[in-house]
């Protein structure tokens, strides 16, 4: 067993070394205006510091030059650090249109996790390397943080909304997963590992496992257990509107306000169908918070999310 310190995580994703980098750009700045900072006040109160009782220090008017080298030059350094966070920051926050869409849910004090062909794992999530993997994230309980530091990914779960992250694995291997919120008394025992694999190891072992309905599926055997499919009728015939089509569109509210139909849009109108009624229909859903658990009202999405508008091919499930 190697005993090799290591100052940082293992590099294993595709966004892990700029990361890296710009925290390390981060750091040396800091050091550096640091140590100059107070070597000067050093320097200046070993230099002038008062020898006699009655000295008195010459006057000084200020100089136009220093005062603008020390604005204009931390101001510079501050842009930079700006803009490289904003871009990193912005393209952490987008998923890329074509990833693989994995579900975790956070529950005290485990990770749940479902393979879009249905495969279940708990405290464990297998991946493809250099393939695109989107998280989607739920919490049936308290806060969660789902943290995988060799992927310097970090992402926030939060009760009755969904988080996303995304990352791109580079090397196989297996690496940690944390919880990096204080979730109650069995917060330090909830860790798991990410496992990445060459591509056709992880098709091997998903082929393998035990896989039960993917999530649309089930959620589509959900959406007919709660008698959904009376009101939400896809020939608009129903007292609920017309679900094919809807993800990702501009929906109009009852109270003259529009909302994209994003992931939290979804979660929302099935938890809490009442919070934005959609303009022509009634509030008459069932308010389904505390009657339905988080696993099932992902599937109910992927379910929705299935459903093509009318006119298009339908989707696989």
């Amino acid at each position: 067993m190697s005993t090799a310190f290591h100052l940082l995580p293992p590099s294993a994703s595709s966004i892990s070394t700029e990361v890296d980098l710009l925290y390390l750009f981060l750091v040396a700045v800091s050091a550096f205006f640091g140590v100059l900072i107070a070597g000067l006040v050093i320097f200046f109160a070993v230099k002038y510091g008062r020898k006699h009782p009655d000295d008195v220090g010459a006057p000084i008017h200020g100089s136009l030059v220093l005062e603008l080298t020390w604005t204009i030059i931390p101001f510079a350094i501050a842009m930079v650090m700006f803009v490289w966070g904003a871009d990193l920051f912005f393209r952490l926050a987008r998923p890329p249109r074509d990833s693989m869409e994995v579900f975790a849910v956070g529950k005290q004090w485990m990770w749940k996790v479902q393979h879009p062909e249905g495969v279940r794992e708990i405290n464990t999530l297998h991946v493809p390397i250099n393939r695109n993997v989107r998280v989607t994230l739920g919490s049936e309980d308290v806060i969660h943080d789902f943290y995988v530091p060799a992927f310097r990914v970090k992402m926030d779960v939060v009760p009755g909304k969904l988080s996303t992250l995304w990352f791109r694995a580079t090397k196989p291997g297996t690496y940690h997963l944390f919880c990096a919120e204080y979730c109650g008394t069995n917060h330090s025992a909830m860790i798991g590992q990410v496992i990445a694999m060459e591509p056709q190891d992880y098709e091997t072992w998903l082929s393998g496992g035990a896989s039960t309905a993917s999530p649309a599926v089930a959620g589509e055997k959900l959406f007919n257990d709660f008698a959904c499919s009376t009101c939400h009728k896809s020939d608009g015939s129903g007292r609920g509107p017309v679900l094919n089509g809807v993800p990702g569109s501009t929906v109009a509210l009852a109270d003259g306000s529009t909302v994209v139909a994003d992931d939290n849009y979804l979660h929302e109108s099935i938890v809490m169908s009442v919070a934005k009624v959609v303009r022509g229909y009634q509030p008459i859903m069932p308010v389904f918070q505390g009657q339905i658990s988080e696993e099932q009202v992902m599937e109910l999405i992927a379910y929705i999310k299935s459903l093509k508008a009318p006119g298009t091919a339908p989707a696989a499930k």
